[in-house]
This record gives C-alpha cells, sequence and structure tokens, in this order.
C-alpha cells in the first residue's frame, strides 16, 4: 500500500510538467540524485518513526520522544499538510476520473489537436463540473475510509498498478516511435545545463528537492502510517529501496511517454498542469483502438491517484482517532466534508477566482497550495525527520538504526552516520534558503 501511495499523480502528473518548466534532462538529473541521496534514505526513517510508535504523525513524535515535547509540534504541521495536499490533489484526481469518462464516451476521437486542447481549457472554466468530480473523488475515498475497506483496495491497486505500468510501457514504445519524436528525446535525455540558469540555479534546485519529496510522499506522515503496517520480519531499507525504484520506473516512463509525444504534436513540453492532459488524448487518436487505450489509461491512472487519496485520507482519519478519540466513523464524517469544502478554491482557481494569481502571472490557487506542500512541508517535514533520527535531542541514531534493520532484508548504511547528521541538513538548508531567496527576495 506505500508503494501505491508513493505511484500516483506525482509520477505521472506532476513529474513531466515540472521538468518540462525547468529544462528537460538536466532537471531530471538532479531529480534523481536528491531522490537517491536525500529522498530515499529520509523514507526510511519515517517508515521507522511509524512503524517503532505505531501511531499517525500527530502522535509518534510524543509516543517515542516524550520527554522533548518541541518534536510533537511538527504533529499538528503534518496533520494541516495532509489537508493541504488533499485540496488540489482531489481537484485533479477529479480530472483523471473526468478523462476517464469522456475517453469511455469516444468524445476525444472527433476533435483534432487544437480542439483538445481547448477541451481541456474548457473543462478547466467549468466551476460546476471541476467541483462536481473533485467530489466524485472526495466520496470515493471517504466511502473506502469509512467501510475500513484497506486491504480490499491494496489488491485491486496492485491490480491496477499492473496494467498501468504495463499500458505506460506500450506508450512509450509508441512514443518514441513518433515522427519528430527524436527532439523530444534529446529535450528529456539529453542534458543542457545550461537550462538549469534559465529560471535560476537555486530554483530549479528548490523544485527538484520538492518533487523528489513530493513524489514519495515524504514529510507530512502519509509514509509513517504504512510503515506502522509494515511488520518486523522486514528490514525498512530494503522496502524503501522497492518503492523508490518502482516510483522512478514509473516517473520516467512517464517522460519517454510526455516529452516525445510534445514534440511531434507541437505541444510546449513547459505548459504547466495540463501537460498530460492535452498531450495523451492527440496520441491516442493516432493509435489503432485508441478510444480503448485512452480510457484504460485515465482509468488505471484514476486509481493510481485515488489510491494517493485514500492513503492520505487514512493518515488524516488516524490523526483525529489518535489526538481527539474520535470514532473512525465520525472522523471520517468529519474529514470528507471538510476536505470537499476546502477543496472548492482551487476547482475555482481556474475560472470564478482566475483573478487571484499568488504566485505571479499564470499562477492560481492550485500553484499556491502545491507550493505550500512542495516546496515548503514536505522537504521540511523530511528535514525534521532527518533530525529526529540523528540527534540525540530525538530519538536517536542508534533508536533508528535498530528499528530499520530490524528483521530480513538489506541493512541501512551505518557508515554514513557523519553524512545523514552534519552534511544532508545543510545540503537542504542551503537549498531551501536559495530558494527563498531566488523566489521571494528579488
Amino acid at each position: 500500500m506505500s508503494a501505491g501511495c508513493a505511484i500516483g499523480l506525482g509520477n505521472v502528473w506532476r513529474f513531466p510538467f515540472i521538468t518540462g518548466q525547468y529544462g528537460g534532462a538536466a532537471f531530471g538529473l538532479i531529480y534523481i540524485l536528491f531522490l537517491l541521496f536525500l529522498a530515499m534514505p529520509i523514507m526510511v526513517m519515517e517508515f521507522a518513526v511509524g512503524r517503532a510508535s505505531r501511531q499517525s504523525v500527530s502522535r509518534s513524535f510524543a509516543v517515542l520522544q516524550p520527554k522533548n515535547k518541541i518534536w510533537s509540534l511538527w504533529g499538528y504541521a503534518g496533520w494541516i499538510g495532509n489537508y493541504i495536499l488533499m485540496m488540489f490533489y482531489t481537484t485533479v484526481t477529479g480530472w483523471m476520473l473526468a478523462y476517464t469518462f469522456y475517453s469511455a464516451k469516444g468524445t476525444f476521437a472527433a476533435l483534432n489537436a487544437d480542439q483538445i486542447g481547448g477541451f481541456f481549457g474548457g473543462l478547466l472554466g467549468s466551476p460546476c463540473e471541476l467541483i462536481l468530480w473533485m467530489g466524485i473523488a472526495v466520496l470515493i475515498g471517504v466511502v473506502v475510509c469509512w467501510a475500513g475497506l484497506r486491504n480490499g483496495v491494496e489488491r485491486i491497486t496492485k491490480i491496477m498498478m499492473c496494467g498501468l505500468l504495463i499500458i505506460m510501457v506500450a506508450l512509450a514504445v509508441r512514443s518514441v516511435t513518433l515522427e519528430g519524436a527524436e527532439k523530444g528525446l534529446e529535450f528529456y535525455l539529453k542534458p543542457d545545463f545550461n537550462k538549469l540558469f534559465s529560471s535560476g540555479l537555486g530554483t530549479t534546485l528548490y523544485a527538484a528537492l520538492g518533487q523528489a519529496f513530493f513524489t514519495l510522499s515524504l514529510g507530512i506522515g502519509s509514509m509513517a502510517i504504512f510503515g506502522s503496517y509494515i511488520e518486523k520480519d522486514r528490514s525498512l531499507f530494503g522496502e524503501s529501496i522497492l518503492v523508490t525504484g518502482l516510483d522512478t520506473f514509473v516517473a520516467l516512463t512517464a517522460g519517454l511517454i510526455i516529452f516525445p509525444a510534445c514534440f511531434a504534436y507541437g505541444i510546449n513540453p513547459g505548459a504547466g498542469p495540463g501537460l498530460i492532459f492535452v498531450t495523451l488524448p492527440n496520441m491516442f487518436n493516432q493509435m489503432p483502438n485508441g478510444q480503448i487505450w485512452g480510457a484504460l489509461f485515465f482509468l488505471f491512472m484514476s486509481f493510481a491517484a485515488l489510491s494517493t487519496v485514500i492513503a492520505v485520507f487514512e493518515t488524516i482519519v488516524a490523526c483525529f482517532m489518535d489526538r481527539l478519540g474520535w470514532s473512525r466513523r465520525k472522523s471520517v464524517y468529519f474529514m470528507g466534508v471538510t476536505i470537499f469544502i476546502l477543496s472548492i478554491p482551487c476547482a475555482l482557481g481556474f475560472n470564478e477566482w482566475s483573478g487571484f494569481q499568488p504566485l505571479g502571472p499564470g499562477s492560481g490557487v492550485l500553484d499556491l497550495e502545491d507550493f505550500i506542500v512542495s516546496n515548503n512541508l514536505l522537504p521540511i517535514g523530511s528535514l525534521i525527520y532527518l533530525l529526529f533520527c540523528v540527534s540525540r535531542y530525538g530519538w536517536g541514531w542508534d533508536n533508528f538504526i535498530a528499528e530499520a534493520d530490524l528483521g530480513k532484508g538489506l541493512k541501512f548504511p551505518k557508515a554514513l552516520r557523519f553524512y545523514f547528521t552534519y552534511i544532508v541538513p545543510v545540503i537542504m538548508l542551503i537549498i531551501l534558503g536559495v530558494g527563498y531567496y531566488q523566489i521571494f527576495g528579488k
């Protein structure tokens, strides 16, 4: 289930458009380095905190370090972070559900490339339709959490993930053989480090750091809650390698689908959040049985997105139950109502509230919420998990290693203690500081 939480919109939706906005291959290379040397080890730490405490983010720090209550303050920030994540994630999940419906209906088959781009713009321009699809996404998550169908969802998710992987590999093969795909492959696979400076090196590094933690759902307790489900007979380092490997494969394959198709169909790879919704229907229209391929792709992506929605909903529900002592049903009901209400501004940000541009021209509510989570709460939360596990004022290195290495499998590299204790925090603080300066200090 932790792989289901990690593999979702961060790989297939966010990774391509962020990579497109920040210059292609050079950005992707930095992202992979951050993923391997910063994010993946911190996933082990978040797993360890969750498994050792058997609590949600709201209580795990307090259970493991009851004497120093300052750590438990992040429990509230993580709780809020999960809420903000769902305030825009449910809207994008609604896009996936809408495209599943319209693909199955054959709507895109009669449209040319310009009309497909216009269709997505029309969807964003309809507040009622966006709220409807967002509400369906919230309702599905609420029903599953209410009924406690986690085990059933896990089985279904595995089947859907396998289907998604098969379709993505097939689409990647199709995309790289399109006429004009060579330029897209060059953009995606041949690093041009000069492009790192077009948006500012600090801003680019900042974006890559945020994507590394977003794609693994780190820093706000989503992985901790699934760490609590991992049995004691399995080492956590091996689990994190498996999740990171699957996650990276899906993200890189998504790039192989999107960027060759962008250049083949004359679509700007830096087009933003709507990139896959404009690019892929064009590809499906050029494929035999494209209507079926499109419907299945968006169906499987909807399940991948919903698996993350359910995972985060479970985290939020666990916080209410652990912190306030509420029953599951009361927690689920309150969460569902509040998330639906709080998600409405994101849907309105593309139409009725489009004049609200908090991060500059062309930005909207989704960009602000994504920025708060991806570029702030996730890296800062990951840094807190790191410091909690390496500092003698927190849980401590020895306790962390004992939990991480419990059971069969690969063991955490103890020789890198100095690196994790003194070097990684400095790297993350420098990137955060430079990123803030280049965004707000100029």
